[in-house]
C-alpha cells in the first residue's frame, strides 16, 4: 500500500499575465506583464471501503516416501483427491491453478559425519479462488477431509475495484482542496485555482500476505471453518498543486 504522509509546500513564483492592449510600436508584438503568485503543493490520501468479494487460498498435500518416486506417487494420488473435491464443490477451472510442486530430500545429521538421505518429501499445492466467500470455509473443511494437509490463506480482495478507486480519488481531491484552503487562510491568501494533479499511488483492495497454516485432519465433531470478510480500505494518493493569491 502506497501511503504518503500529508505534505504541503509553499513557493512564490513569477507567472505571465494576459497581454495588455497598449501599443508597442512593433506590429504583432504585445508585451506580457509579469505577476506574482504563491504555489502550494499538497499530498492527500482519499479512501473508501468495500467488503471483499474474492478469497484466494492455497491448499495442498505434503507426503513422505523412502524414494523420490514413492513420495511423488503418493503425493499425486493425494492431490488427485483434493482436485476432485474442489471440482465437485463447483470451483470453476479459471479459479483453479497449480501453485507449487516440490520434491526435497530429507537428511539425518550426525556430528562430524556427512548428512545421510533418509527419504524424500513431496509437496503439491493449488491456488483456489472463491467468488462466494461464505462457502470457502466449508470447502476448506472438505479438502482437509480428503487429504489436504497444508493451507495458506485466505487472501481477501475486491474483484472489481474501479468504481471504489474513483470514489477514493474524488475524496482525495476534496481533502486536498480543504487542506489548501486551510494553508491559504493561515497565510492570508485565497485559493485561485488548481494547477495540476498527479496520482502518486493507490491500493485497490488487493490480497494481503497471510501466514501459512498447516491443517489438521478433520473430525466429525469439529467446528466448521468460517471466513469473515470484514472490510478493506480502497485508497488513492494525489499530489495536487494550487495557485494562491491575495
Amino acid at each position: 500500500m502506497n501511503r504518503l504522509a500529508p505534505f504541503a509546500a509553499l513557493t512564490v513564483i513569477a507567472a505571465l499575465a494576459s497581454p495588455v492592449a497598449a501599443q508597442t510600436g512593433q506590429p504583432g508584438i504585445v508585451p506580457m506583464i509579469p505577476a506574482t503568485g504563491t504555489v502550494l503543493d499538497v499530498s492527500a490520501e482519499g479512501r473508501t471501503t468495500r467488503v471483499p468479494d474474492l478469497a484466494t487460498i492455497r491448499a495442498g498435500t505434503v507426503t513422505q516416501g523412502a524414494t523420490a518416486a514413492q513420495a511423488m506417487a503418493d503425493n499425486a494420488a493425494a492431490m488427485a483427491r483434493v482436485l476432485a473435491a474442489v471440482r465437485k464443490a463447483g470451483v470453476a477451472s479459471r479459479d483453479l491453478a497449480t501453485a507449487t510442486v516440490q520434491l526435497q530430500p530429507q537428511y539425518r545429521y550426525v556430528e562430524n559425519q556427512a548428512p545421510v538421505v533418509t527419504g524424500y518429501q513431496a509437496t503439491n499445492s493449488v491456488s483456489i479462488r472463491f467468488r462466494d466467500i461464505a462457502r470457502s470455509g466449508a470447502i476448506l473443511d472438505a479438502l482437509v477431509g480428503v487429504g489436504a494437509n497444508q493451507i495458506d490463506g485466505p487472501s481477501l480482495s475486491v474483484g472489481e475495484p474501479d468504481a471504489a478507486l474513483d470514489e477514493a480519488r474524488a475524496d482525495a481531491v476534496k481533502r486536498a482542496r480543504a487542506r489548501a484552503d486551510l494553508y491559504a487562510r493561515a497565510a492570508g491568501l485565497r485559493v485561485v485555482r488548481m494547477i495540476s494533479v498527479a496520482e502518486a499511488g493507490q491500493d485497490a483492495g488487493g490480497p494481503d500476505r497471510p501466514p501459512v497454516m498447516f491443517a489438521r485432519m478433520a473430525k466429525a465433531d469439529a467446528a466448521p471453518t468460517e471466513i469473515a470478510p470484514g472490510e478493506k480500505d480502497i485508497t488513492a494518493t494525489l499530489q495536487v498543486r494550487f495557485l494562491l493569491d491575495q
